[in-house]
């Protein structure tokens, strides 16, 4: 099994016909992905062997649609969305990275109370290994396995993968949730989802210096029944203490919210911190998963 997408996944991709998206469509659906649509103001009928339509609301009438994944500019992220959220399509994925602040409180609005889950924005996005590829992943790193991965660092999030691969265990499902100050969806949602899943056997949750979210993701664990293990690491040990990086977690903690407080947080919350990304292989080892 998996979270969020599989090989039925039905996917749609919006802003198709880009030199960017074209790339990484093609590769996706050499890699299983089942796109069955595009959006693109381009008149065409077919792009990559796929149907194109004017618009997203175009595409759900001629055929039902599960994922949407967005290749447009960060300006017009917004729009994108509200085209989703309106098609109730389930989930939307994001790659634009910068999409301003403003837009995306707007967003929040929007998802809040809507079918739509949204992953991203400025995210590699989501791939379980052999079945589907919703984003840029470098799907030739991926092995399926049986350990979930949600990352708020996009480049961090490809040494995890080869983290455990070193352990021999592989991914069940790789999510990165975006780099951005907001996001659609954060780590409670997904660790939700991946405590369900039953061939997911333990979790890597990869963490940033900036925001709340591995706070909120820890009270959240605290209170879980019956729990995966959780291998966590904060990315930002070597920044000063009290620096401020214009992160919103410094505006609001004026810099006493350090790296060490979070990892503390965390442990207490009864996850596995490392110190360093190359200790997770070791970490995921001693759990004894087969």
């Amino acid at each position: 099994m998996s979270i969020l997408a599989d090989r039925k996944t039905r996917v749609l991709v919006q802003g198709i016909t880009g030199i960017q998206a074209s790339f990484h469509v093609k590769r996706s659906i050499d890699n299983g992905t089942n796109v069955v649509a595009g959006t693109s103001p381009q008149r065409q009928s077919e792009h990559l062997g796929v149907p194109i339509f004017e618009s997203v609301a175009d595409a759900v009438k001629n055929m039902p649609i599960d994922a949407s994944v967005l290749f447009v500019p960060a300006r017009a992220v917004k729009q994108a969305v509200r085209e989703a959220v309106e098609a109730k399509i389930g989930l939307v994925v994001s790659i634009a990275q910068g999409v301003p602040v403003h837009d995306m409180l707007e967003i929040k609005a929007m998802l809040k109370g809507s079918e739509t889950m949204m992953i991203g924005p400025n995210t590699p996005g989501v791939i379980t290994p052999q079945e589907a590829r919703l984003g840029i992943f470098p799907e030739n790193i991926h092995h399926k396995g049986c350990i979930g991965i949600i990352s708020r660092a996009s480049t961090l999030t490809y040494e995890g993968v080869l983290e455990t691969n070193a352990a021999g265990l592989g991914q069940s499902t790789v999510v990165g949730i975006g780099d951005d100050m907001i996001v659609g969806t954060d780590f409670r949602e997904l660790m939700v989802q991946f405590m369900a899943d039953d061939e997911t056997k333990a979790l890597v949750l990869i963490g940033k210096a900036d925001n709340v979210y591995e706070q909120l993701a820890a009270e959240t664990y605290a209170k879980m029944p019956n729990k995966k293990p959780i291998i966590a690491f904060v990315a930002g040990e070597t920044l000063p203490f009290g620096a401020n990086m214009g992160y919103a977690i410094d505006i609001l903690s004026h810099g006493f919210s350090s790296i060490q407080d979070k990892k503390k947080i965390l442990s207490d919350s009864g996850m596995i911190v490392v110190d360093k990304m190359s200790q997770i292989h070791q970490a995921l080892a001693d759990l004894g998963l087969k």
